[in-house]
Order: C-alpha cells, then structure tokens, then sequence
C-alpha cells in the first residue's frame, strides 16, 4: 500500500510542476525548433491578458454579411479574409511582437468564418500562425473550427486567416 501511494504522490507532484501540454520538461525534450506557444513565433499575436475576454469582445462586434458567387470552399474564404474587420472598431486586435492581427467574424453565404488577419494585404506573417488560429479557433472565437484553415498569401507568409465555424 505505501508503494502505491508513494508512486502516486511522485506522480502527482511532478504533473503539478508543470503544464501537460509543454513538451519541454521532466521526461520531454520537445522537437527542436518547435514553437512552443504562439508568442514565440515571430509575428505571431501574443495572447492578452488573463482579464481579456477575446470571446466575449468578439460577440459584441456584428458579423460582415457578404454574400457572393463563388461555392469553391477556399474561394468562400478568400472572400471572408478580403471582408475581415481590419481596424478595432470591426474587429478585435491581437498584439504582437512585430504586427498588430485583427479577430473578426464574416458571414460568407450563410457560412460564419472566424478571419484573423493582418491590418493591410501587403503585411504578411509567419504562415504558423494560421495553423495556431485553427488548431485555437475556440479559444479565439468560442465556436467550435468546422474545417480546415485556408490563408491569404504564398507558401512561406500570409496576410490572412479564415476558418469555418459551427457555433451550434
């Protein structure tokens, strides 16, 4: 009995020293050259703080209506960057190390996108943080990612991120 409540102690005291999801720690030496949160990598938002509701200052802010021709999935999200609020009176703004990126939600033919995006098409981030903003999307916005992230942009930096959402 002692065995086991010792091993369960150890245990226990070492998942308290430190986060779960930090692979760099007792037992895990982490990919080299992994990010190991958004704010180390470059361009990236930086998370606010704690008494920052990035949600709730979201769902204040009304969703752009849009309506066009397109049906191509990554057309629709084109088109959700292209009318993603770019000031902090249409969308939230995320600072970051080197470049301020604007949260906001447009609704593509009935279709909600979450669209983080930089404040002009010339200003390009990391393309990192696009796969950050969809694998975070509830944290950002509250509803649920509803399939893949698509960006504004070439194969190294982008201008803009947009995500489907299901907010059900």
């Amino acid at each position: 009995m002692k065995k086991i409540l010792f091993s369960t102690m150890t245990v226990l005291a070492l998942a308290a020293c430190e986060d779960p999801y930090n692979r760099e720690g007792v037992g895990f030496t982490g990919i080299d050259g992994e990010p190991r949160s958004i704010s180390d990598v470059q361009g990236a938002a930086a998370f606010l703080s704690p008494a920052t509701n990035v949600p709730a200052e979201l769902a204040v802010l009304p969703a752009v209506p849009v309506v066009t021709d397109q049906t191509d999935p990554q057309k629709l999200a084109r088109v959700a960057i292209d009318n993603g609020g770019r000031s902090d009176t249409d969308a939230v703004v995320l600072t970051g190390s080197d470049t301020n990126l604007f949260l906001s939600t447009v609704n593509v033919n009935g279709t909600l996108y979450g669209v983080l995006r930089t404040a002009n098409n010339s200003t390009r981030v990391d393309n990192a943080i696009g796969a950050t903003f969809g694998r975070d999307a509830e944290q950002f916005t509250g509803c649920l990612p509803a399939g893949d992230v698509y960006r504004k942009g070439n194969s190294d930096r982008s201008s803009g991120f947009a995500v489907a959402l299901n907010c059900s």
